[in-house]
């Protein structure tokens, strides 16, 4: 396998990280309504993260995009606290090690952003997601946090830095 490249979303990037996204979303068999795929966002992430206090990550890999993930202000809760956000990766990009490093760029950015905490909002199938999420140090509560709109996530995760 080539070498990947996390990089910044641009612009030019929106229809083929929301395809991403969605066909993901598909996959795991996760509903439309009240999950990522309904976000008004999803179609404009570059311009949804110039305006919101985060950003917003993809993975690309011989000229493809093969993942992405991000994060923002979690409304509704203390500004020390982000949330980690549409993280999808295609399943050609799975257990190479990619998710792993766009978390830690993702924590990275948090800090320099001034964020203390990092929470997510997954579905219960996605258990290799999980598992990933454990090794990277996020925890489970037992109850959502801010106002994230996904009704129909109902595993919490939480990372303290």
């Amino acid at each position: 396998m080539s070498p990947f490249t996390i990089r910044p979303i641009q612009a030019a990037d929106n229809a083929a990280i929301a395809q991403v996204i969605r066909s993901v979303l598909i996959e795991m068999e996760v509903p439309k309504v009240g999950s990522a795929y309904a976000d008004p966002s999803l179609d404009h992430l570059y311009q949804h993260y110039q305006n919101d206090r985060g950003v917003y990550l993809v993975v690309e890999q011989e000229g493809e995009l093969i993942a992405g993930g991000g994060i923002g202000s979690l409304p509704g809760e203390d500004a020390s606290i982000c949330e980690l956000q549409k993280m999808y990766m295609l399943p050609s990009a799975r257990g190479l090690g990619i998710g792993q490093a766009l978390i830690q760029a993702c924590i990275a950015a948090a800090e320099k952003l001034g964020y203390r905490q990092c929470y997510l909002e997954t579905m219960p199938n996605m258990l290799a997601a999980q598992n990933l999420y454990k090794k990277m140090g996020f925890e489970y509560v037992c109850h959502p946090m801010g106002n994230t709109g996904h009704t129909a996530c109902p595993v919490w995760m939480l990372l303290k830095f």
